[in-house]
């Protein structure tokens, strides 16, 4: 791999890293904003919610529309609209403002990811295979580090200096991508001339419509129904809207010819589904833990930002090692047995966290947290791994997108989980229920792989 190869691996690195650094950061500093602004957990659990269904909404479009606009400035745009939301976001007079700015923090993101890897699949022929584990490394690594980065910085510039962090980043990122992507030059002429309905209709605004309305709307109702102690007439009304909204939205992906979400899909590959059912429950597991588990040390057993950062810090780094083990096991023995470790690694961490009381020895937070972390390394790989099993290569790109649907689906679902558990504010009784529901999921987890090790590769497990 020559000089400017390497540079150009580095450009998009450290522009697609933004996205999990500041997805994961934010965990620390759930209960310093509760205090900041006076609101209740689930009020400030929003401050999560708002990033991923941004997330969720935007890779998808931001892939589509680096077809028609080029990939290049895609990525610069991403790169501007995360640093005006890195300057702005600090200076938010009330919460509201906050989460608007954290809204385009997480479109500006999810431009770069949408595009990064195609940028280095197209413009790196030579070890491609290495130069995209790398970026795999900036993606995993900067969501292992975000808590212990956010932990920091809470403890030496309090919560607005989780934003400033990303400006050296954006800025070091730009001057790079500037001189080293090619420009995109006739790859995408399509969009110069196709009027403003046909790039609508190109990119399924209806369906994306429907669907954030429905998921929104959902969530509120729900959140409100669970804030407020009963179900009130307007939190059942907006819940019913936004049930609505996405069962008009199933409807329409259905029948529309250039689908947000290819729901036909996961029809006709019914093996493909099961590992996206999978993926979720496990993006479910891992996030619950990952943002409930913060708040219990800092709420409940009064730990410093500081130090929360750096026993999370345990979760990341067993994650990472884990990966590489994952790997090779993978390799020599297929995902099934990997799949089948992780979802047992994620019950025991989750049956340690239900013993866990509020004079337990801190340290032995680290159990879980290490179980929690050897499962997520398995589980990043094996599950890519049977993604692959179960697809065929002539939708790969496909199946790829709407993995990352359902991740983000598993990550949204953890906050509505943790929200409505924990109701207006975080308490020791709530956690313990949090650690029984997850053990429930996990053990389940452990049967679909168990039921989908004895189906042949392609076929539909029996559940």
């Amino acid at each position: 791999m020559n000089a400017r190869s390497r540079w150009l691996m580095i450009a998009v690195g450290l522009g697609i890293l933004l996205n999990p650094l500041n997805s994961s950061m934010i965990s620390v500093a759930i209960a310093r904003l509760q205090q900041e602004f006076g609101l209740d957990f689930t009020d400030v659990s929003w401050i999560i919610f708002s990033f991923y269904i941004a997330s969720a909404i935007a890779q998808p479009v931001m892939g589509k529309a680096s077809d028609l606009f080029g990939r290049r400035k895609i990525f610069l745009a991403g790169l501007v609209v995360s640093l005006a939301a890195s300057l702005l976001a600090p200076f938010s007079p009330t919460f509201g403002w906050l989460l608007v700015f954290r809204v385009v923090q997480s479109i500006g993101t999810s431009m770069m990811v949408a595009v990064g890897m195609a940028i280095v699949r197209i413009h790196i022929a030579e070890k491609q295979g290495t130069a995209l584990s790398v970026l795999s490394i900036f993606l995993s690594g900067a969501a292992a580090i975000g808590p212990f980065a956010g932990g920091m910085l809470l403890e030496w510039g309090d919560w607005p200096a989780i934003f400033i962090v990303n400006v050296p980043f954006v800025a070091a990122s730009f001057v790079l991508a500037w001189r080293m992507i090619p420009k995109d030059g006739q790859a995408a002429p399509a969009a110069s001339k196709m009027s403003i309905r046909q790039w609508l209709h190109a990119i399924d605004a209806p369906g994306i419509l429907l669907f954030t309305v429905g998921l929104v709307a959902l969530l509120i109702g729900l959140l409100s129904a669970e804030s407020s102690g009963q179900a009130s007439l307007w939190s059942v009304l907006v819940g019913l809207i936004g049930l609505a909204a996405l069962t008009v939205f199933v409807r329409h992906e259905l029948s529309t010819a250039s689908p947000f979400i290819p729901l036909r899909t996961f029809a006709k590959y019914p093996a493909m589904t099961w590992v996206n059912v999978q993926f979720i429950l496990v993006n479910l597991l891992f996030y619950a833990l990952f943002f409930g588990l913060p708040s219990y040390l800092q709420m409940v057993r009064h730990v410093s930002e500081f130090h929360t950062g750096i026993l999370m810090l345990t979760l990341g780094l067993s994650s990472l090692v884990a990966s590489p083990i994952a790997g090779k096991w993978i390799d020599k023995s297929g995902p099934r047995p990997a799949l089948i470790v992780a979802a047992i690694l994620m019950t025991l961490g989750s049956v340690w966290i239900v013993t866990l009381n509020e004079t337990s020895p801190v340290i032995g937070v680290s159990l879980a947290l290490v179980a929690f972390g050897f499962s997520n390394g398995l589980n990043a790989v094996g599950m890519q791994a049977a993604l692959f099993a179960s697809s065929p290569k002539e939708i790969a790109g496909v199946a790829s997108g709407l993995f990352n649907t359902s991740r983000y689906l598993g990550t949204i679902l953890s906050s509505l989980l943790t929200g409505i558990i924990m109701g207006d504010s975080f308490s020791f009784a709530g956690f313990r229920l949090l650690g029984i529901v997850l053990a429930v999921i996990a053990l389940a987890l452990i049967m679909m792989s168990l039921r989908q090790s004895r189906s042949p590769v392609g076929s539909e497990p029996s559940l």
